[in-house]
């Protein structure tokens, strides 16, 4: 085990690589305790460093969650941090011109907080001026029911198109160790747009939106290619509906609204899941 190297998460970042001596150093330290997630080449996911066998001196053995075992994506989010992001993400929409910069910083903020099996370090590479000019359009569009009705419904499609170049963006800047991982979304525009379009009229139905969202999700994540394994959305219609409807109400109250806005990100995290792939990377 002496040439193995680690990494470990804390404070909502991933930390190393840490060669074994040094890691175990951490160990004894307390700085790595029998809670913190943990990851090493050839673990399927990360887990907690006292399910680790012989990892942590005198721990008691700990189950590794079933998240782990399935390569369960997770998030580690500080609260205030987030909150904070999420309010510059709206401001910035608002003003119009700050909105690539704020998202483009938010993406470098968030991703390095993600945990991803047997993928350490995850990061984003995007820089402001690959497509500014679809941010400032996308936030432009936002205002188009001040115009009335018809305007908001006819700039629906536009905004999805929009939607879409920005999703092909993010898949093809996520990096691994400072490493791109190589990944693209190849799913259709205009498929994209009938889904933005079906999202829409289901809103209607009330409830049936949460199961468009859910079909959206899994075809979206069957359209992300580049690694030999496959990313897929494991939530349901009805996971997505009380979980939502638990969010909106609490946030009648205000004061919930930052741990609302955390567990709920975080829940939806963890929906996307890792499984060997039947298709060959490109």
């Amino acid at each position: 085990m002496s040439s193995r190297t680690w990494f470990h998460a804390s404070e909502g970042q991933q930390k190393g690589p840490f060669p074994e001596a040094q890691f175990r150093d951490l160990i004894a330290k307390g700085i790595v305790r029998s809670d913190t997630l943990v990851w090493s080449e050839g673990m399927a996911g990360w887990q907690q460093a006292g399910a680790v066998p012989g990892l942590v001196p005198g721990a008691s053995p700990v189950a590794a969650s079933s998240g782990d075992a399935r390569g369960q994506l997770s998030v580690d989010l500080p609260l205030w941090s987030f909150l904070g992001w999420c309010i510059l993400l709206v401001v910035g929409n608002l003003v119009v011109v700050p909105a690539p910069w704020i998202a483009t910083g938010y993406y470098r903020w968030l991703f390095p907080r993600v945990h991803v099996p047997q993928r350490p370090n995850i990061g984003f590479t995007g820089q402001v001026g690959d497509i500014w000019y679809v941010f400032i359009a996308l936030a432009i569009l936002g205002y188009a029911g001040l115009y009335g009705d018809l305007f908001q419904l006819a700039a629906i499609p536009l905004q999805a198109f929009l939607s879409w170049m920005i999703l092909r963006w993010v898949v093809a800047n996520i990096s691994s160790d400072g490493r791109p991982i190589a990944m693209t979304f190849n799913g259709s525009p205009w498929a994209f747009v009938g889904w933005q379009l079906l999202m829409f009229l289901a809103i209607f139905t009330v409830i049936g939106w949460a199961w468009v969202m859910a079909a959206w999700m899994r075809w979206i994540c069957r359209h992300v290619a580049g690694t030999r394994r496959e990313i897929v959305f494991v939530g349901t219609g009805l996971q997505l509906l009380w979980r939502t409807l638990a969010f909106g109400l609490g946030c009648l109250l205000i004061i919930p609204i930052p741990w609302l806005l955390r567990w709920y990100f975080t829940w939806t995290m963890t929906q996307f899941e890792l499984v060997e792939g039947t298709k060959p990377a490109a």
